[in-house]
C-alpha cells in the first residue's frame, strides 16, 4: 500500500482498537517502525491522533467518536477517582446538573444519597443511576437520544434545560485546551453543553488526562468558565499549572 494508505489503515485500526503500538503497527503494516513513527506524527499534526510513549491513541472528531460502551472499559480506576473529587466540590449546592458520558455518570454515581439533591441531566445512563435514590430528585431532560451516547438533544432538550438556574453543573468533553477551550464533535451536544454552561452559576469540568491538547469539532466553552479543572495525575503538574493560570483550580487526583 501507498502512503496515504497505510495512515488510513493506521487511523482504522486506531479508531476501532482505541489505541495504536508503533511496534505491532509495524509487523503488521511490513514496515520499519520509523516509517510508523512518521505516520504518527502526521496524523497527529492533522489532528486525528495523539502520540503517546510508543504509540498513539485516537482525537474525536466529527467523524469519529467512540461510544459510552466503550469509554466504560477504558481508563476505568483513574476515572473512577476524577468522579469521586469533583463530587466532592458538592458544596451547598442543591440543583446539579450532570452531563452525558461515562466519567459525569461516575460522577452522578458518587453524590451523596443522604441529603436532598435535584439532578438536571440529558443522559439516560445517569437517570438511571440515581432514579432509586429516596433523596434525590432525578428530571431527565427530553429530546432525541443519540444511540452512541444514550443522552437527550436538539431544540427540545436545550428548551427544558433554559428555563432551570443550576447551582452546579458536572461538565465534560471529548477535548479541552488552552487555545481552543473545550469541544465536541456534535453541533448538537455542543448546544446542550452550551445551555448548562449559560444555566449554572458554578461549573467543574471533569475529565481524564488523554482530553487536554485534544481538540474536537465544536467549541461550547472556555478553559476560564470553569471554577475547577479535575483530572488524574496523567496531567503533568506544569500543563496544570499553565491551565491554572486561565483562571479555573487545577485538581489532580
Amino acid at each position: 500500500m501507498d502512503t496515504d494508505e497505510r495512515r488510513r489503515e493506521i487511523l482504522e485500526i486506531a479508531r476501532r482498537d482505541g489505541s495504536v503500538e508503533v511496534s505491532a503497527l509495524a509487523v503488521k503494516l511490513l514496515v520499519a517502525k520509523e516509517t510508523v513513527r512518521r505516520d504518527l506524527h502526521t496524523l497527529e499534526e492533522h489532528g486525528l491522533v495523539r502520540r503517546t510513549h510508543g504509540g498513539a491513541y485516537p482525537v474525536e472528531s466529527a467523524g469519529f467518536e467512540t461510544t459510552l460502551a466503550a469509554r466504560t472499559t477504558r481508563l476505568v480506576p483513574q476515572k473512577s477517582r476524577i468522579a469521586a473529587a469533583a463530587a466532592d466540590l458538592l458544596g451547598d449546592a442543591e440543583t446539579v446538573f450532570v452531563d452525558e458520558g461515562f466519567t459525569p455518570q461516575l460522577v452522578a454515581e458518587a453524590l451523596p444519597r443522604d441529603r436532598p439533591l435535584t439532578v438536571v441531566t440529558a443522559s439516560l445512563a445517569v437517570a438511571s443511576a440515581l432514579a432509586d435514590s429516596e433523596k434525590t430528585a432525578v428530571l431527565l431532560l427530553g429530546g432525541r437520544v443519540r444511540g452512541s451516547t444514550m443522552a437527550t438533544v436538539d431544540h427540545w432538550t436545550t428548551r427544558m434545560l433554559a428555563d432551570f438556574v443550576i447551582d452546579l453543573a458536572y461538565i465534560g468533553a471529548n477535548g479541552i485546551s488552552r487555545e481552543f477551550g473545550l469541544t465536541t464533535p456534535d453541533p448538537a451536544v455542543s448546544e446542550v453543553k452550551s445551555q448548562a454552561m449559560r444555566s449554572a452559576r458554578r461549573r467543574v469540568f471533569a475529565g481524564i488526562h488523554t482530553k487536554f491538547g485534544a481538540v474536537s469539532f465544536c467549541r461550547f466553552a472556555e478553559v476560564g468558565d470553569f471554577e475547577s479543572i479535575v483530572t488524574d495525575s496523567g496531567l503533568s503538574s506544569a500543563e496544570s499549572q499553565r491551565y491554572s493560570l486561565l483562571g479555573p483550580q487545577v485538581i489532580r487526583v
